[in-house]
């Protein structure tokens, strides 16, 4: 009933994305000359220095793989904890700038920046994108998009509605690179999953998050990684219940980031996301690999002997 429950949602929305495209092709895609400011400069150099293809990732209509590396990366995360940082400048600074579904810069770019050279985007976040589309599509025409999904609702035989829907997407904006990431990738992820926590996500009843699909590919692509705005794995447990961090650095009135994250990681029942175990597991790549955490700054701690901490 769950999953049937979680199916019709997702039918209801793409049913939604699909009114939203009718609505955005019949809209003007003029670029303003404040949009224009990400075509230049870094971007453009990250799109000239493309090396080997990234196995897993297809291009939306003509199948072809994404070529992309960068020595630096800034990883922004959508938290609370990016409102007020300062941090801008200093993340526009990195050759390639990494956001998450529908994160907005317009606004917010002394806090968060102004460039975005990867977005990695839910299915279930696709209308937002659409209804945000004058900053987030028209403005970001060298923007690199990677979708996930269901596989059911990215098949690419005609019935997978959210494939579908970005055809019709790139059919209406041609110069936007959309890219979607195959079953047998997204199988790779739930299998990375399992290793590094030793648990199955289809039965703990648990869903990947956006963030642990952006984190493994930022590894596939940068060199460097800084995360901005990820708290460490304990600190919803070791905080006082004041002062309240919002879930999102966009909707300072929304649901507090460590209810939330207690809430999801804590639940049996239905579907949730394990957001306090993929920060372990996160943690766990920074001592392994060049992965820096700010805003909280902070570093993983050693690794204790016969440590069950997943």
């Amino acid at each position: 009933m769950k999953t049937r429950t979680r199916h019709g949602i997702i039918l209801i929305g793409a049913v939604s994305v699909f009114t939203s495209l009718l609505f955005l092709f019949n809209s003007s895609f003029t670029d303003t000359p404040e949009n224009q400011m990400q075509s230049d400069g870094h971007q453009m150099d990250v799109l000239q220095t493309q090396t080997s293809h990234l196995e897993g990732y297809s291009s939306i209509i003509d199948n072809k793989p994404l070529r992309m590396h960068c020595k630096s990366c800034a990883l922004v995360t959508s938290s609370g904890h990016m409102t007020g940082s300062g941090r801008g400048v200093e993340i526009d600074r990195k050759e390639c700038v990494i956001r998450m579904n529908d994160a907005p810069t317009r606004g917010y770019q002394r806090d968060v920046g102004q460039r975005t050279s990867l977005r990695v985007v839910a299915h279930s976040s696709m209308q937002r994108v659409l209804r945000n589309r004058h900053e987030l599509l028209n403005s970001s025409q060298n923007t690199f998009f990677i979708f996930w999904g269901p596989g059911n609702y990215m098949r690419q035989d005609g019935k997978g509605l959210v494939y579908n829907n970005l055809r019709l997407l790139k059919q209406m904006m041609p110069k936007l690179q959309v890219y979607v990431i195959s079953s047998l990738k997204m199988l790779h992820f739930d299998e990375l999953f399992k290793k590094e926590t030793g648990k199955d996500r289809k039965r703990s009843n648990s869903w990947l998050s956006t963030g642990w699909f952006t984190m493994a590919i930022a590894m596939e692509i940068c060199d460097r990684i800084d995360v901005y705005g990820m708290i460490p794995p304990d600190f919803c447990k070791s905080r006082s219940p004041e002062p309240s961090v919002p879930y999102h650095y966009y909707e300072p009135a929304g649901p507090d980031e460590c209810k939330m994250y207690l809430s999801h990681e804590q639940g049996r029942h239905g579907s949730h996301h394990r957001f306090i175990t993929e920060k372990r597991v996160f943690a766990n790549w920074a001592r392994m690999f060049n992965i820096h955490f700010y805003q909280p700054d902070w570093r993983p701690a050693p690794v204790k002997k016969n440590s069950t901490d997943y």
